[in-house]
């Protein structure tokens, strides 16, 4: 493996903040199943439509979910399967004994 800057370090820090927010990762994990709009992410995770708009704003701006308009709704898909493997991964580690 190649030596790691300080940068990509930093970079990497950051974006695994990103997944320590369990609004975000509630997220993610719906989004699994298939792009959904904000009210049917405020459905199924019980949660308020601000609270929502606030981590999928977070979400699109890390480039870990893409929005798609139709009309005037705007449906939310995770970015690429990076975040399907990542998130893979993490439950891989903490299910191992």
């Amino acid at each position: 493996m190649k030596p790691i800057q300080e940068e990509e370090i930093t970079d990497l820090a950051d974006l695994f903040k990103i997944f320590s927010d369990s609004t975000r990762l509630r997220i993610l994990f719906s989004l699994m199943d298939g792009e959904k709009n904000v009210t049917e992410l405020t459905q199924d995770l019980d949660m308020t439509q601000s609270n929502v708009s606030h981590s999928l704003s977070i979400l699109k701006t890390n480039k870990l979910v893409k929005p798609r308009r139709d009309g005037k709704a705007i449906y939310y898909s995770l970015a690429d399967d990076h975040v399907k493997t990542i998130i893979a991964m993490g439950r891989d580690h903490i299910e191992e004994e």
